[in-house]
Order: C-alpha cells, then structure tokens, then sequence
C-alpha cells in the first residue's frame, strides 16, 4: 500500500500512526493545513476498486486532528461494512461491465470581467474553458450502493447506471441534510402507470 503524508506550509513530521488505520488499503493520502489556530487533517483511502473514503477534522494539534479524522473514518468504513465486504465479491464480476466516461474542469467565470463583452460572449453560446479532462469510471451500482459510496467518498453527489434498468441516476445530497436521487427513467414508467 502507498501511503502519503502531504502538509500544507505546515510541517508534517513521522506519522507512523497511518499503519495502523491503514492495513488493507491500497493507497491513502494525509494532508495537513492550517486553519487559523487549528491544523486540518484531510483524510483519502482508496478501499478498493472505485471505492474512495475520505474524511477530516480540525484539532489544536496534527495527532488530534488525524485521530478525529481517522475515527470519522473508521466509524464511516464500520457503518458500511457488510456492504463493503459483498461489494468487495461483486465487484470482480462487474469488472467487465465497467463504463468510462469523460469529466471535465472548467474554469470558473471572472467576475471583474463581467462587463459587456463578456456578458455577450456568455449570451452568444461561448464555450466555457476546459481546463482539464480525464476519464472516470462510471459504476453500475444499485441506489442504496450508490449512496454509500456517496457517503464514503463525502461527496456531495454520485452519478452512476442503475444496475436494475441501466439507466443513469444521480443521487446528492440536499441543503436539509436528507439524500435526493434522479431517475429520469423513473418518469415514464410511472406516466405509463397513471394512463
């Protein structure tokens, strides 16, 4: 397993303490920063394959603030185990099944900008700048696998194929903490159910 301790203007030290949380994952990453007063611990465990966990927690000290995040984790990686554990078993048959996509960044628009120029360039159909693209993997997943790797990954969405229509759904979190899911395929059957 690769294991990578980053600190942001901030020193890092031997943190040897990654081993112990750490045993069975194939790569996880530990940055430091601060925040004020306090150092941030930024947690990412690759588990397995498309399954990503992540946490943090801020502390007065680089050891509070790991053992915060890493305790979010574990109880995180405790609450989904089963699930992990037959995910973990499907997974090899789904490998075959696996479907790529693209994903973009795009650069975010200027405001200084905003004048008349850029307002007609936005009106006129301009393309937005890409500045970076590479490929994702796009899982088939059930709904509630969707959203524990949703939870895992502390995302604020997932998009994924149903794996019981084959379908795209997205499933994301919503502004009163609940989980909301798409299902644009969802639509018809059920106009088709009310005629």
């Amino acid at each position: 397993m690769q294991l990578t301790v980053t600190g942001k203007q901030i020193e890092v030290g031997d943190e040897a303490l990654l081993g112990k949380y750490f045993r069975t994952a194939i790569e996880a990453h530990t940055v430091f920063s601060r925040e004020a007063h306090l150092v941030r611990a930024d947690l990412s465990l690759h588990i397995g394959r498309g399954i990503v966990a992540n946490s943090s927690a801020s502390a007065s000290g680089h050891y509070l603030a790991f053992d915060s995040a890493a305790e979010r984790l574990a109880k995180q990686l405790r609450r989904y185990k089963r699930r992990l554990r037959d995910d973990h078993g499907k997974s090899r048959a789904i490998a075959e099944a696996a479907e790529m996509a693209q994903s973009f960044v795009l650069a975010p628009i200027d405001d200084s900008h905003a004048e008349e120029g850029a307002d007609d360039a936005v009106a006129a159909g301009a393309a937005p700048v890409v500045i970076a693209e590479m490929s994702t993997e796009l899982p088939h997943l059930t709904v509630g696998e969707a959203v524990m790797r949703m939870d895992l990954a502390d995302a604020p969405l997932l998009l994924f194929r149903n794996r019981s229509h084959g379908e795209l759904n997205l499933v994301y979190r919503r502004g009163d903490g609940n989980i909301g899911w798409i299902d644009p395929a969802a639509a018809p059957r059920r106009a088709a159910e009310r005629d």
